[in-house]
This record gives C-alpha cells, sequence and structure tokens, in this order.
C-alpha cells in the first residue's frame, strides 16, 4: 500500500467514528461556546470597559464621547494634525452627520468612486453592526460599511458607533447578524480587530501592509 492509499486508510476509518456530543446530543449549542471562551463580564459598563480594552490592545484608538459633535471636533483634529486632503464616507446617518463642516472635501461611496482614487483619499468614515467586547473587534458589513473597498483602502479607518451597539461576545455578534438579516445576508461580513498587520517576516509586526494603518472608533453615549 502506497503512503497516499494510507492516509485515504485513515481518513475513512476516521469517518466511521461518531463525533463526541457537546453537552447533548447534536452540534455545540452556544452555552458550549461560551464555556470556552473568554469572559465578558456581567453588566454592560464592564463590557464597554473590556472592548475599549482589548482595541486598545491591537492597537485601536478608542474614543467615548458624549455626542455627534464630539465626534465633529474630533474630526477637525485629526484633519489638522494628519493634513488630510480628502476624505471618503459612507452615506450613513451618523457618518454624514458627523462629516458636515470638516473643512475638506467629502466623497460618499454610494456616489460611486474609483478604486484608484479611493485609495488616495486620507481617511475612510464608516458606521458599523456593532462592536464586540470579547474580541474588541467591530462587525462591519457590505451594508453597514459602505461596501467592501471603503474600509480596506485609504490608510485610516474611522468608525462612528453608538454605545448601544456594543454586544458581549462572538454569539451575540453572530445572533445580531441572524435576526438582522436572516434570508438576505450582505455580500460581506467581517470583524475589524485592530488596523491591519503581519508578522510573517521575522516576526516583526508592521502595521498597514494589507489596509489601513490606523484605526479609531468613536463611541457616541447619545
Amino acid at each position: 500500500m502506497s503512503e497516499r492509499e494510507k492516509i485515504f486508510a485513515r481518513i475513512r476509518e476516521a469517518l466511521k467514528v461518531k463525533a463526541h456530543a457537546h453537552g447533548g446530543e447534536g452540534l455545540p449549542t452556544t452555552n458550549d461556546h461560551r464555556r470556552v471562551m473568554p469572559f465578558v463580564g456581567s453588566s454592560f459598563d464592564e463590557q464597554l470597559a473590556l472592548f475599549c480594552k482589548n482595541a486598545a490592545d491591537l492597537r485601536a484608538d478608542v474614543k467615548q464621547v458624549a455626542d455627534i459633535a464630539a465626534v465633529r471636533d474630533e474630526l477637525k483634529n485629526l484633519c489638522a494634525s494628519e493634513n488630510w486632503k480628502s476624505i471618503a464616507a459612507h452615506d450613513g446617518e451618523l457618518s454624514r452627520s458627523t462629516t458636515e463642516s470638516i473643512g475638506v472635501p467629502v466623497k460618499f461611496i454610494e456616489q460611486g468612486i474609483p478604486k484608484d482614487e479611493l485609495g488616495r483619499c486620507d481617511a475612510a468614515i464608516t458606521e458599523c453592526d456593532a462592536l464586540v467586547a470579547q474580541t474588541g473587534s467591530v462587525l462591519v458589513t457590505s451594508r453597514s460599511a459602505g461596501g467592501r473597498a471603503l474600509s480596506c483602502l485609504p490608510p485610516h479607518h474611522i468608525v462612528i458607533a453608538r454605545r448601544d451597539q456594543l454586544v458581549p461576545d462572538l454569539p451575540a455578534a453572530f445572533a445580531l447578524l441572524k435576526q438582522r438579516y436572516s434570508g438576505n445576508f450582505p455580500s460581506m461580513i467581517s470583524f475589524i480587530t485592530g488596523p491591519s498587520r503581519t508578522g510573517d517576516i521575522e516576526r516583526i509586526l508592521v502595521l498597514g501592509a494589507h489596509g489601513p494603518k490606523r484605526l479609531t472608533i468613536f463611541v457616541v453615549h447619545s
């Protein structure tokens, strides 16, 4: 018997063995998943603090602000400090209202922006579906973030989220997606966990290798 035949023989034998059930018969349940995942705290405030910590550990910049006016002020400061010349944005309620009076041209992705022009924008402003406390991630879809390219091409991705968009963990995030989009899921669903990074070469961390070098998350309290 050749090595190839031995491998397939072992696979055939393994397929005869019934998988162990998790907490009963059938596939693992949400409670099974949560038993092996990091604890997120029982109160909303604990979960919000955990999100901020996890996101910051991943090199994201999290800013809790009182209202949309405070976001505008923060964006003006970023625009001045980073010398923005143009911004690309998703035409949503939060993102449109926060781009008013920034002082630089704002291009909305819904109006049609060529990919090369989008890549030359200094920043992208999008909304999101949820913030995940357990991982410090931002859950975006092609509908909440203005398609696939907007959150990937400009070097600084800015997310505007309301405080009540926080969910405790990944099972809750997937449940939210199922409830919101069941039967008509978006073409893209992504968990953005910190700015783009790679450590492939000599284990040296490099930010911005495959996407935005900076990620700023505004958590609006009202």
